[in-house]
């Protein structure tokens, strides 16, 4: 008896875990060009946002996240924060330039050297 509840409780187990497996791996993954279309959407009012979130295939508490996320972008860039990240060219660019500048620096510390050296 005691051994057959263990087979049904590992069974189970698989189970349970072969179901989160299969939602994360078919989980939809939204754009951040979808998410703002969809909370624009329900902030335009022309249908639920039950209604909205059942036909994009969200819960109601994913897209007021979303509105959330939405708000708070919206009301730092009105207060004038323009700061954005960088994007991997961006920076690779930057750091090529940190690093010429880095050698013309050095290079130029060394012609300097010499010619106090000349001088003196």
């Amino acid at each position: 008896m005691e051994e057959t509840k263990v087979r049904y409780d590992e069974a189970d187990d698989n189970a349970r875990a072969l179901i989160r497996r299969t939602r994360l791996a078919t989980r939809r993954r939204f754009s951040p060009e979808e998410k703002v279309r969809i909370v624009i959407e329900g902030i335009r009012g022309e249908i639920p946002i039950s209604t909205l979130c059942r036909r994009e295939g969200i819960t109601s508490s994913t897209y007021y996240k979303w509105l959330k996320d939405f708000m708070e972008a919206g009301k730092g860039r009105l207060k004038g924060d323009t700061l954005r990240k960088a994007n991997r060219v961006e920076v690779d660019e930057l750091k090529r330039e940190n690093e010429r500048l880095r050698e013309l620096v050095a290079e130029l510390s060394v012609k300097n050297l010499v010619l106090k050296k000349s001088l003196g």
